[in-house]
């Protein structure tokens, strides 16, 4: 029977890293993986992004639906229709604000007899953890029916800080396993078993979020990436779009993270969609985005 890993956490929390390593992982050892990503705008820019991890045809987008609950029939239907292969796993990586419980009790219905019951795994940035104002019980919700707790983002993070949030996973799922990530083993996934844990009442629209994109043109120099993050907002939590650099043949992508930091590196191949700036959060729309273009390319213009 194939496994089925549903990959959730908060914006930015390095879901798709923790992603990443499996595929790598899994692959090396001779498993046959395959990914769903979901997300409110472009998941195939994202899936671009693993095409050095697995074949194309072995990752499948889900864009602009919320797979715990509008998208949950569309999900269960790409599960299903996943071709049967040997030593096959599938991964599915949701949305950063996704309702990781509603996912779990939803998913399980209706899958072909083929899949063992899905195993939910949440990253937790250990750095950032309950340090989310108002956002702070979404991310609390999404640790609690997880199998395993992936702690992310230990960098210059004291001991003490480390042991508290450890402390307080506990509290609301004191059944699941706690690791870091470098300790993550492919060979312990299969040995999880459904969570059991009891979660805690959550509003369910409290993880639909506003989110939009348009299209982004070539730009002077990464800093005018730097120019546009900085325009938009702290209200949106997650920025991410690719571009063209000009005089640099290849595509450039670049995510600003809800702390603000902006990591920027190549875009593998071309994107499918072109290029796209995308945010998420309120008060994401077109014009705000469009805003934020035109004032970088000013910006970058003027000193240039």
């Amino acid at each position: 029977m194939e496994a089925i890993i549903t990959i959730v956490g908060f914006l930015g929390a390095g879901k798709t890293t923790v992603l990443k390593y499996l595929l790598e992982r899994y692959s090396n050892e001779g498993w046959r993986p395959f990914v769903i990503l979901n997300d409110y705008e472009n998941a195939t820019m994202d899936a671009q992004q693993l095409t050095n991890k697995i074949g194309l045809n072995s990752i499948k987008p889900l864009s602009g639906s919320c797979i715990c609950c509008s998208g949950i029939v569309e999900l269960r239907n790409t599960v299903n229709r996943i071709p049967e292969r040997k030593d096959g796993i599938t991964f599915i990586e949701a949305n950063g604000t996704s309702d990781a419980c509603s996912l779990m009790e939803f998913l399980g219905v209706g899958l072909h007899k083929r899949f063992l019951p899905p195993i939910q795994i949440s990253v937790v940035d250990v750095k950032n953890w309950q340090q989310r104002g108002e956002y702070n019980e979404l991310e609390a919700n999404q640790i609690q029916v997880s199998s395993l707790l992936v702690l992310t983002h230990l960098e210059n993070v004291h001991p003490n800080r480390k042991a508290q949030v450890i402390h307080e996973l506990k509290k609301l799922n004191p059944v699941a396993k706690v690791l870091n990530m470098d300790r993550l083993d492919v060979l312990l996934l299969p040995e999880l078993v459904p969570s059991k844990n009891i979660a805690q009442k959550f509003d369910h629209q409290k993880a639909h979020w506003a989110s939009c994109s348009v299209d982004l043109p070539d730009l002077v120099n990464t800093a005018c990436i730097d120019a546009i993050c900085a325009a938009l907002p702290k209200s949106i939590l997650r920025v991410k779009g690719c571009t063209k650099i000009q005089g640099d043949i290849n595509f450039t992508y670049f995510e600003r993270i809800p702390s603000g930091e902006v990591h920027i590196r190549p875009f593998n191949g071309t994107p499918i969609t072109g290029a796209k700036l995308l945010s998420i959060g309120p008060g994401s729309t077109p014009a705000l985005l469009k805003n934020a273009i035109k004032g970088a390319l000013l910006h970058c213009s003027l000193n240039n």
